[in-house]
C-alpha cells in the first residue's frame, strides 16, 4: 500500500524536524519545510495527502498557506499546529475547513500521531459524505438522459446536467474519430480544437491514455496545459475520456479563474466520471433508436411499395371485369336515351326511360366510386365497415372474369355480421387477392366456397377453392414476398394481404379445408385496435 504523504510547515526547525522524525517512524512519507513560500511551491508541484502547518509564522500566515493548498489540492487533509490555542483561532480554522487542531508543544509522540490519523479520517469522511450527497441527484439525471432519444435535445441535456452538478459555466463534448478531434456540443469558454493544435493533441492524448486529468492554471501539472487554461481565463478543468465500442468521447468541464470559483475536488471528479459514462451510454442509445427508426421507416416504405405493386397487378387482372361493369350501364343509358327520343312515346313512358337512365348512371357512379376507393393511395381512414357489403362489391366486380372461367361462387353467409373497424379499400384488396388467386388456380373452371360467421371478438371468413391446392413443401413460403406457385405471378398478393390483416390486428392462415384445394382462414377483430 502506498504510504501517506505529509507536508510539515513550521518556521521553527526543531518542531519541523520533530514532526518529521515522529511521522516517518510511523510509516508516513514526510517532507518538512521551514519556509512557507517553499511549501506553497511544493504544493504546486507535488501531490500531498496531509498538510501539517503552524498558524503563526513571521513571513506568511499559516491560514494563507492553507488557502493556497486548498486551491491547488482541494482534497488535502489539513491539521493546524499552534502554541496559542484560542477560541478565535479554532473558529477561523473551522471556517477555513481544516480537519484538526493540535497544541504545541506535544507532550507525547502518540498525541501527534493520533491527531494526524484523526484528521485524515475526518477528511475522508467529509469527502465520502460529499460524494453520497452528490450521487443522489444523479438518479434523476440518468432517468432524464435515458428517456430522450433526440440527439440534439440529448446533447443540450448533457451539457446542462454537467454545468448544474459540477457548478461550472464551461462544458464541451468532444468526439475522437480516427485520430481527429471534433466538438459536437459546447457552452461557455472551452478548448478550441484545430488540426494538430495543442488542445486537439491534449484531448487525443487523454483519449489514448484512458485516464481523466485535472488541470489547475496555478499548478501542479503540465505547463503548456496550465498556459492554455490561463489564456482562456479558466482556473481549473477536468477532462474525462469514455470509450464504448467504436465511439470515443472526451468530456470537458472548467471553472473560471476568479476568486469565487474554487478548484475541482475529488468528489467533483467522481461525479463528472459518472455523468460522462451515463452521457455516452445515453448518446449510444439515441443512436440505436435513430437506426431503429430508420429501419422501421424503410420497412414501411417497402410495404407501401409492395401494396402499390400488388394494386397495379390486380388492376391489370380486373380490367375485363371493370370494363364489363362500366359498359353495361353505359349501354343501358344509351338505349334509354334513344328510346326516350321517339316522338310517338307518351309523357309517362318517356319519363320511365329517363328514370331508368338515371338509375343506371347512379349504378355506374357507385361502381366507379368503389374503384376509386380501392386505388386511391391516401384512402387509409379507419372506420366501421360492413364486411358483407364489401364482399358483395368485390364479387360484383369479379363476376365477369369468374363466369368466363366457368367458376361458380358458393356462399354461406349470415344475414348480417357485426361491423369491424378497418380501412375499407384495404379489406377489399384482401378479398380481391384471395378470389383472384383462386381464379388463377382453376383455369379449367371450378368452385369457390366463401363462408363467414361472427365469433366472440371478431369475424371469421373461409375461402375454399377446388383447385390443385398448394404442395406441402411450399406451404411455409406462400406469404413471403415474390414467392409464387403459378407461372407469371407477382408473388405479392398474399404478402400484401397478410401485412394488411396483421396491421388490422387480425390473422390470415392457410388451413386444411374440407375438400382438395387451397383454403384460407381470415380473422378480423371487431375492436378499434387498428
Amino acid at each position: 500500500m502506498e504510504s501517506i504523504s505529509v507536508l510539515v510547515v513550521d518556521d521553527e526547525p526543531g518542531i519541523a524536524m520533530l514532526c518529521e522524525r515522529i511521522l516517518s517512524r510511523a510509516g508516513y512519507s514526510v517532507t518538512a519545510l521551514t519556509d512557507p513560500r517553499a511549501a506553497i511551491l511544493h504544493l504546486q508541484q507535488k501531490r500531498v495527502d496531509m498538510l501539517l502547518v503552524d498558524i503563526r509564522m513571521p513571513e506568511v500566515d499559516g491560514f494563507d498557506v492553507i488557502a493556497r493548498a486548498q486551491m491547488v489540492q482541494p482534497d488535502v487533509a489539513v491539521l493546524v499546529m499552534t502554541g496559542f490555542g484560542t477560541v478565535e483561532t479554532a473558529i477561523r480554522a473551522l471556517r477555513q475547513g481544516v480537519d484538526g487542531l493540535i497544541l504545541k508543544p506535544f507532550e507525547r509522540s502518540d498525541e501527534l500521531l493520533q491527531a494526524v490519523k484523526q484528521a485524515i479520517a475526518d477528511n475522508q469522511r467529509k469527502r465520502d459524505t460529499a460524494r453520497v450527497q452528490a450521487l443522489r441527484p444523479l438518479f434523476n439525471v440518468t432517468e432524464t438522459l435515458f428517456t430522450e432519444t433526440d440527439r440534439t435535445k440529448l446533447l443540450d441535456l448533457i451539457i446542462t446536467a454537467i454545468r448544474e452538478h459540477l457548478k461550472c459555466s464551461n462544458v464541451a463534448y468532444y468526439q475522437v474519430e480516427q485520430g481527429k478531434v471534433s466538438v459536437i456540443a459546447q457552452r461557455g469558454k472551452v478548448l478550441q480544437v484545430e488540426d494538430a493544435n495543442f488542445a486537439a493533441q491534449l484531448i487525443s492524448r487523454v483519449d489514448a491514455d484512458g485516464d481523466p486529468i485535472v488541470i489547475n492554471a496555478t499548478g501542479p501539472g503540465e505547463k503548456d496545459a496550465q498556459a492554455l487554461l490561463s489564456a482562456l481565463g479558466l482556473g481549473t478543468a477536468i477532462l474525462i475520456p469514455v470509450a464504448r465500442a467504436n465511439l470515443h468521447s472526451v468530456l470537458f468541464a472548467a471553472r473560471d479563474a476568479t476568486a469565487a470559483e474554487r478548484p475541482f475536488r475529488g468528489a467533483d471528479l467522481e461525479m463528472f466520471f459518472v455523468l460522462a459514462r451515463q452521457a455516452v451510454v445515453a448518446m449510444e442509445n439515441a443512436r440505436l433508436y435513430a437506426d431503429l427508426r430508420d429501419y422501421i421507416r424503410r420497412v414501411e416504405d417497402s410495404q407501401q411499395a409492395l401494396l402499390r405493386a400488388e394494386k397495379m397487378a390486380a388492376a391489370g387482372r380486373l380490367t375485363a371485369s371493370i370494363a364489363h361493369e362500366v359498359n353495361n350501364p353505359l349501354q343501358s343509358v344509351q338505349n334509354c336515351l334513344h328510346l326516350a327520343g321517339r316522338e310517338d312515346l307518351s309523357r309517362e313512358k318517356r319519363q320511365e326511360y329517363f328514370d331508368l337512365a338515371r338509375n343506371e348512371l347512379d349504378r355506374l357512379m357507385k361502381t366507379m366510386q368503389r374503384m376509386l376507393d380501392f386505388y386511391r393511395p391516401g384512402a387509409v381512414k379507419v372506420e366501421q365497415v360492413d364486411i358483407l357489403e364489401l364482399l358483395q362489391h368485390v364479387l360484383s366486380l369479379t363476376s365477369q372474369q369468374l363466369s368466363q372461367r366457368h367458376i361458380q361462387v358458393v356462399t354461406d353467409l349470415p344475414p348480417s355480421l357485426p361491423a369491424v373497424f378497418a380501412v375499407s379499400s384495404q379489406v377489399q384488396q384482401i378479398f380481391f387477392n384471395l378470389i383472384l388467386n383462386a381464379l388463377d388456380a382453376m383455369p379449367g373452371g371450378g368452385e369457390i366456397k366463401i363462408k363467414a360467421r361472427a365469433l366472440e371478438h371478431g369475424i371469421e371468413m373461409v375461402f375454399q377453392d377446388t383447385g390443385p391446392g398448394i404442395p406441402e413443401d411450399r406451404r411455409n413460403n406462400i406469404f413471403e414476398p415474390f414467392y409464387s406457385t403459378k407461372e407469371g405471378g407477382t408473388g405479392l398478393g398474399l404478402t400484401v394481404s397478410y401485412n394488411i390483416v396483421t396491421a388490422h390486428g387480425g390473422t390470415l392462415d392457410l388451413i386444411d379445408g374440407d375438400e382438395p384445394g387451397a383454403c384460407f382462414r381470415l380473422f378480423l377483430p371487431m375492436g378499434d385496435k387498428q
